[in-house]
């Protein structure tokens, strides 16, 4: 079994039938420490895999860097007691890159469901994005966006045996095609590997892209998308205030509840085609039923 999946034996209860002892999948979650430098700058909890791609992303979503060329490498180390548990992961950033700004430095771990948890400064998550996406010209097909969420869940390989993960993906607007999709216990760590992809691709900014996820639309994501360049954040669930309000400010379109055939656009509904002329009007939520 890989360092993504564990096997543990379990006992299954069913009322009425007597307990069935078997051998489970679960989703395996392990601390990774991101260095820049040698100086150690967070601890999030994440399923291993893609671990560079994963403090990439992170570093784009704290502002530190936004082109291939200012990473110059990442590498797996040993911790100060341990061997390499390949859990500790140092970033070489280019020499004209300035190093994070220490008010970035996490006083605790971030959580698997939380990536903004022990910021020093609430004021620090307002990061400022190279890209604005304002501008961004994108128009997705109502049609073609409901199929998104189908394709998330069947590209999900370590889901479907765990039933444990969250995943982002991001797909070209226009075409449709998916264009990368990362499974991890923290739906956070997963935009941050798909951005990180994004970023060693040179693909940023992600223009006329849609990152996808299979859980809520956060200000923590919306604020992932902002920094990545991405006009347009659609979820199969519910988004919250803060994060319709930042999407309204920097210009993102955010979609939520994309299930089946519907779904509700709750900022700039202008990039989502096939509505009707009562639901042009900006500043309040859409609502987009049997679009395909």
């Amino acid at each position: 079994m890989s360092r993504i999946m564990a096997r543990r034996r379990v006992t299954r209860i069913t009322l009425g039938s007597a307990p069935a002892v078997r051998e489970d999948v679960l989703a395996v979650e392990e601390p990774l420490e991101i260095r820049v430098g040698g100086r150690p700058l967070a601890i999030t909890m994440r399923t291993p895999g893609h671990d560079v791609e994963l403090a990439a992303g992170f570093l784009v979503s704290e502002g530190v860097v936004a082109r291939a060329d200012e990473l110059v490498s990442a590498r797996h180390c040993a911790s100060v007691t341990e061997e390499n548990t390949y859990n500790v992961l140092d970033v070489t950033l280019a020499s004209h890159v300035p190093p994070p700004d220490a008010s970035l430095e996490r006083a605790f771990y971030t959580t698997s469901s939380c990536g903004v948890c022990g910021k020093a400064s609430i004021d620090a998550v307002r990061t400022r994005s190279r890209f604005g996406v304002e501008r961004d010209d994108l128009v997705v097909d109502a049609d073609r966006l409901v199929g998104f969420p189908d394709a998330l869940r069947s590209a999900q390989a370590v889901f479907e045996k765990t039933g444990g993960l969250h995943a982002a993906a991001l797909f070209d607007g226009r075409s449709g095609r998916m264009l990368v999709l990362r499974e991890d216990v923290g739906r956070h760590n997963a935009v941050d590997k798909v951005v990180g992809w994004a970023l060693t691709q040179g693909l940023l900014p992600l223009t006329g892209v849609v990152l996808t996820v299979s859980g809520r639309a956060s200000f923590e994501l919306t604020q992932k998308a902002s920094m990545a360049g991405i006009p347009v954040l659609a979820a199969v669930s519910a988004p919250s205030s803060l994060a319709i309000e930042l999407a309204t400010e920097l210009g993102i379109t955010v979609v939520g509840f994309l299930r089946g055939e519907s779904m509700v656009v709750y900022s700039r509904a202008d990039r989502i085609s096939e509505q009707s002329a009562s639901t042009a009007a900006t500043g309040s939520a859409t609502v987009l039923a049997g679009a395909s």
